[in-house]
């Protein structure tokens, strides 16, 4: 199958072709033929495999047609739980429509209220959204969606996680009945399949199974660690290598992202948390900050790095291991882009075997494990059978020293103290590593330094 045996309007075939692709994935191909019957759709399929052609290819092949109600507002909506994904989707829109008449606008936090409103009061083709701003604008009564056609909820997965399946119930609500409406999630069962029962009519249903990148220009190494006090010590040795350009460190929680990004101001390091408890003004100004190198390593959650393009970042550090492997993936995906080279550091304790099994069984690789001179862990991974170690799956013991990060004063390191992050950090002005005066509030830190794993906030 090429993209020209689609049927896509001839403008937007010419576009997709001189972006030089011939041939569709298989989310497009098994998508855009039922988008353009005019189906409903539930598609489960992950980042990478794209799913934002997927919606958009044929969304711009009905705007391609005359529109049967006239007014100004959108003719497509797409909701993204976040302003990087809201980007992406406006830029594929874009570039894909470029032969076309097309307006395309963003409505995001963090934008200023009258350069939205005067972009909503001119016809829009395609309006891209985060739910919490549109709900503004749909409440002040700014938005028309008597031509609405097509509504895409956009990893609703996503929205999910960040609280706004509420908003975009109330959106649905407020667009007309006769919309076609586009579901792309990771997962299509419980709490987000009562939801596309809510809003879909008779929804064709795809399941593309995820490609496991083997990211070959990315060095995946491991690294075992005793416990809170011996993680932040590599941690610490890690940053400080000079081949590091830029960083981005991976926590559980949002408390935690706070907590070891102040940890880091306090050892000296440029240093900033991104995390879902962040309003959009904050968020935008961290990445900002990010990409003109004024910060040099973003400590995140998941959900708030999704999307995240940044050329620089060379290391991506999973200070805790994810739990689902697809998000192994992702993360690592955040370096080595555009053909660039990247490395990907993971910490694990002997509570994480399992964790590490289903991430080497998802992407077909054995990730290799590094040892630092005078930061060697003491525990002994639990042995596998020769003929298991160093496989998928495996958590033998296939370690190889890395003498190219040997410290020569790693006994100094070693008696470094480093047990609970934040606990004399200087307080940060929220985004770009700058502190703050001394009598500002804040949360305290978590308390790091039992190394049993912390359950201390939310994703």
């Amino acid at each position: 199958m090429t993209f020209a045996s689609l049927g896509l309007n001839p403008l937007i075939l010419n576009a997709v072709e001189e972006s030089g692709y011939t041939v569709p994935s298989p989310i497009q191909a098994e998508a855009i033929p039922e988008v353009m019957a005019g189906h409903d759709l539930m598609a489960s399929a992950q980042t990478g495999t794209g799913k934002t052609a997927a919606f958009i290819l044929p969304a711009l092949h009905r705007i391609a047609e005359p529109a049967a109600v006239r007014s100004k507002g959108p003719r497509v909506l797409v909701l993204t739980p976040t302003r990087e994904l809201a980007q992406q989707v406006s830029d594929a829109a874009t570039k894909y429509g470029k032969n076309m008449r097309l307006k395309v606008v963003s409505i995001l936090g963090g934008m200023p209220y009258p350069l939205q409103n005067k972009l909503l009061s001119s016809p829009v083709d395609i309006l891209v959204a985060t739910p919490g701003r549109l709900i503004d604008h749909i409440e002040r009564g700014r938005i028309d969606f008597s031509r609405l056609e097509m509504l895409v909820l956009d990893e609703a997965d996503r929205m999910l996680d960040m609280g706004f399946i509420d908003d975009v119930e109330r959106i649905a609500a407020a667009t007309p009945a006769t919309r076609q409406t586009l579901l792309f999630s990771a997962t299509l069962d419980g709490v987000i399949g009562n939801l596309a029962k809510r809003l879909l009519t008779n929804p064709k249903r795809i399941s593309v199974a995820a490609t496991q990148a083997r990211h070959e220009n990315i060095e995946q190494r491991l690294m075992y660690v005793d416990d809170m006090a011996h993680k932040g010590r590599l941690l610490d040795h890690l940053l400080r290598d000079a081949g590091l350009n830029q960083a981005l460190v991976f926590t559980a929680t949002k408390r935690d992202a706070d907590a070891l990004a102040d940890q880091l101001l306090s050892q000296g390091h440029s240093a900033a948390a991104l995390h879902g408890d962040m309003n959009q003004r904050e968020r935008n100004r961290t990445l900002v900050s990010l990409r003109r190198g004024q910060v040099r390593i973003l400590v995140a959650t998941d959900v708030a790095a999704r999307g995240i393009d940044v050329p620089g970042i060379s290391h991506v550090i999973n200070f805790d291991l994810p739990k689902a492997a697809e998000d192994y993936v992702h993360r690592i995906g955040r370096t080595g882009r555009a053909g660039s080279s990247g490395i990907a550091v993971s910490f694990a304790s002997n509570r994480d075997a399992g964790n590490l099994q289903k991430i080497e069984r998802y992407t077909g690789q054995s990730i290799t494990a590094h040892i630092v001179a005078g930061l060697e862990p003491k525990f002994k991974p639990r042995s596998q059978p020769s003929s298991t170690r160093g496989k998928p799956g495996g958590f033998g013991r296939h370690t190889s020293p890395d003498s190219r990060h040997a410290h020569t004063d790693g006994a100094r390191r070693e008696g470094q103290s480093h047990n609970r992050f934040g606990a004399n950090a200087p307080r940060r002005n929220g985004n770009t590593g700058n502190t703050s005066p001394a009598g500002q509030e804040r949360r305290p830190a978590s308390n790091f330094s039992n190394g049993r794993g912390y359950n201390s906030g939310n994703r």
